[in-house]
């Protein structure tokens, strides 16, 4: 029975493999960052072009976002069989050396042969086409280069869901420290309401209609409604987290949702303390933000 993957994974992850043949080892190389879609940027030999769409079906099928850097590099172990020097090349390049020193009546380069085999097509590759029990090796060493990748991912994922976890709770215990101060909050808003009464030195007033006015002034400012939505969707981020697969965008929009609440408890808090409480709660989320961009 397959093992279950864990339900957050990082969408920072690498891999690499190796493959030895007779007269070349075959490295292989993935690397990803985070991306909204899946990016896949390949670097593989000419002889193995013909294969690039495969390659990129079988990175499809098991990375599924992310930039992804792929390379496919070839080491060859017996170099006499697979390259040499370009002789004609190297000739060509030492006569326009020379020519241009003439013309510019500047010295030779002490180091010319050195330059020369710098430069492009200088060393001959010889081009083997590809055979079929080759791909097959090379495919198996993929896909080993890709469970190395996954295991990373996987890793990864582990430490943000340690990071979530703990950030969600900071939140929901800074809700409850912010009972402690309704109480308080209320009485202090109808004190404010009734020194205004009292500076405006009124002879009468409808002390029937200012109770109404009261109590509807109150109740904007209650903050019932958005602690109950908040505490809802912190429980939904981290059930989310627990249950579903690749979860990364979902959630970033419940983020966006608890940064909502947070903002609303904010402005109808009319208490310091409240508003502190407020600032510390922004921060976790920030953190929580700045890491679900690096969830898959």
């Amino acid at each position: 029975m397959q093992k279950q993957l864990p339900m957050i994974q990082s969408m920072t992850g690498y891999g690499k493999a190796t493959l030895e043949l007779p007269a070349k080892k075959i490295h292989v190389e993935i690397k990803s960052l985070n991306s909204k879609q899946l990016d896949i940027n390949m670097r593989i030999p000419s002889a193995y072009k013909e294969r690039d769409l495969d390659i990129r079906t079988i990175l499809s099928q098991t990375v599924e976002r992310g930039k992804v850097d792929f390379t496919l590099h070839i080491e060859y172990t017996d170099a006499t069989a697979s390259s040499g020097i370009n002789q004609e090349a190297v000739k060509s390049y030492y006569e326009q050396i020379k020519e241009i020193a003439q013309n510019l009546q500047i010295n030779m380069p002490t180091d010319c042969f050195s330059i020369i085999l710098r430069l492009p097509e200088t060393i001959k590759t010889e081009i083997v086409e590809l055979d079929e029990k080759e791909w097959i090796a090379i495919k198996k060493t993929i896909n080993k280069a890709l469970e190395e990748f996954a295991a990373f991912r996987i890793q990864e994922g582990k430490m943000l869901e340690e990071i979530f976890q703990t950030k969600i709770k900071n939140i929901k215990e800074l809700l409850i420290g912010v009972d402690k101060y309704e109480a308080e909050r209320i009485e202090k808003i109808k004190q404010r309401i009734n020194d205004s009464i009292k500076k405006l030195e009124l002879s009468s007033y409808d002390e029937n209609r200012f109770e109404q006015e009261m109590i509807f002034y109150i109740e904007r400012l209650d903050i019932n409604e958005e602690k109950n939505r908040l505490s809802n969707h912190l429980s939904y981020f981290l059930e989310t987290m627990a249950t579903e697969n690749s979860p990364g965008r979902k959630l970033g929009f419940i983020a966006q949702e608890i940064g909502r609440e947070i903002n609303t408890l904010g402005s109808k808090s009319n208490h310091a303390e409240m508003q502190k409480i407020v600032v510390k709660m922004k921060d976790e989320l920030e953190q929580i933000k700045e890491q679900i961009l690096n969830a898959l």
